[in-house]
């Protein structure tokens, strides 16, 4: 069986989903202020790195754990639930605007849900 990485489309959808994702996101009232001091050209390498790894693609992924990774938002941003939600929809929505299925994007979702802990620093 393909790989999620493989079904949504490999390099090139992981890339472009990445990149509109981050535009949605920084236009997003609900977390834009989460990004203000973030390096966001350097932020969308490390997603499309991980991202390219959690659907099941080839590579690795060495950068900071996403406990590590987010610890200073839940921290002193009060990154929580809510915040995490509209990411995933953002994410959602960029799949969808480039035409990934349905199906692949609650797959999508699915990696999602298995790190939420991790990202809220649970």
């Amino acid at each position: 069986m393909e790989s999620l990485y493989q079904r949504i489309g490999g390099e090139s959808a992981v890339d472009a989903a990445v990149d509109l994702f981050y535009d949605k996101v920084l236009a997003d009232a609900r977390i834009r202020h989460l990004f203000e001091s973030t390096d966001v050209n350097l932020l969308r390498r490390h997603q499309k790195a991980f991202l390219t790894v959690a659907f099941g693609g080839p590579g690795s992924y060495d950068g900071l754990s996403l406990r590590a990774a987010h610890q200073a938002l839940v921290e002193t941003r009060g990154l929580d639930e809510t915040h995490f939600d509209a990411v995933v929809d953002n994410l959602a929505a960029a799949l969808s605007e480039l035409g990934v299925a349905p199906g692949l994007i609650d797959e999508v979702a699915d990696v999602a849900a298995a790190v939420r802990n991790d990202v809220l620093g649970r």
